[in-house]
């Protein structure tokens, strides 16, 4: 199986200090990402994810190739089908974007509010290097990266604020961020959900193709 297959679990395998949990079950820290895994779909690995999950309405996100298995005393909250695409050709660097860092985070997030490009935490912009295009001083639209392990990097994040559609900004972030991350030696990688068909014609435009579908899911405890 590749790493491609489970990329949550690789990445908090490689990043442990995103994660928290053990060699069954992993999940980021809260603040950082909402995502978990487990190491494969037996009775004590979905054991090990349940005891990672709080009361009180905490929830956490699953993404992987194989079907989604789930503990008893856990429930589906939403479930979806997307696409697994992976890169095929480089792109060219872009040196006019701006690198978004810590003081661009409140701006970040309340454009990822907006726009909904997936889930985005208080401290998801630091799994990686994000860029923007700013327009009259508005962060108009982002992209960065998010999970990570040896030889890919998921491209991530990827939005754009509604008075500046239509611009071509969402395309020439994508590849900007593809261009970085190959420049680095590794390929770049990205999610879309099945439906979004704009999407995926955008990133097969850039030279991304579609590996394999899969399964996304969002787990909470079962009402005691």
């Amino acid at each position: 199986m590749s790493a491609l297959d489970r990329p949550v679990w690789a990445t908090l395998q490689h990043r442990p200090q995103w994660a928290i949990g053990d060699e069954r079950a992993r999940r980021f820290v809260p603040d950082l990402h909402g995502f978990a895994a487990t190491a494969d779909e037996g009775a004590d690995s979905l054991a090990a994810l349940a005891d990672l999950i709080g009361a009180d309405g905490d929830s956490v996100y699953l993404l992987q190739v194989p079907p989604i298995a789930v503990a008893p005393e856990l429930q589906v909250v939403k479930a979806a089908d997307g696409v697994q695409m992976v890169a095929t050709r480089h792109l060219p660097p872009d040196d006019d974007v701006v690198v978004l860092g810590n003081a661009d985070a409140a701006e970040m997030g309340a454009l990822a509010a907006l726009t909904e490009p997936g889930p985005f935490f208080a401290r998801t912009h630091t799994l990686g290097r994000f860029i923007g295009l700013r327009i009259a001083g508005r962060l108009a639209a982002m992209a960065g990266e998010r999970m990570r392990f040896p030889g890919y990097v998921e491209i991530s994040g990827v939005c754009t604020h509604p008075d500046f559609r239509g611009r071509g900004l969402a395309r020439r972030l994508s590849a900007a961020v593809a261009a970085d991350i190959q420049q680095r030696g590794d390929t770049p990688f990205l999610h879309a959900w099945t439906t979004n068909t704009a999407a995926i014609s955008l990133y097969e435009g850039l030279g991304f193709v579609v590996r394999t579908p899969v399964h996304v899911a969002v787990l909470r405890r079962k009402p005691s």
